[in-house]
């Protein structure tokens, strides 16, 4: 449900939603870029006709390296807006800006080596600050 458009930035959660039973996964340690990836999905949504949970789901369908999605559907309506995801292609300016404002912050040792020895890493570590921005 968090990429469905439904838990959005100081707004109260609706109606039966886990958040209001003091639920806390998966672990947040940047909220604030959680909504921010959220308010970039509603948007792109808005301009498509699409609910942000279509776009999430064309979003993951269209990257490298996924084979497939899980839905999380409780209604008959949830599922036939889901499945509708697989005949969205997402632009790829849309793509790119769901990816720049979701990119994650990068961990330890990955922060460190981008800032001091980018230029001698192998080719599966400059894998995983590819598209970071040095900080």
């Amino acid at each position: 449900g968090l990429l469905s458009g439904k838990y959005r930035r100081g707004k109260a959660p609706g109606e039966g939603g886990r958040h209001l039973n003091d639920w806390h996964e998966p672990p947040l340690s940047d909220e604030e870029r959680l909504y921010d990836t959220i308010e970039e999905l509603v948007a792109i949504a808005d301009g498509r006709g699409a609910s942000a949970a279509e776009v999430a789901l064309a979003w993951l369908l269209g990257r490298q390296g996924v084979a497939s999605v899980i839905l999380g559907a409780r209604t008959e309506d949830q599922l036939r807006r889901n499945l509708g995801a697989a005949d969205l292609v997402l632009a790829a300016a849309e793509r790119e800006r769901l990816d720049r404002v979701s990119l994650p912050r990068l961990i330890y040792p990955h922060w460190h080596q981008q800032r001091t020895i980018p230029d001698r890493l192998g080719p599966a570590a400059a894998s995983l600050i590819e598209g970071h921005p040095a900080e």
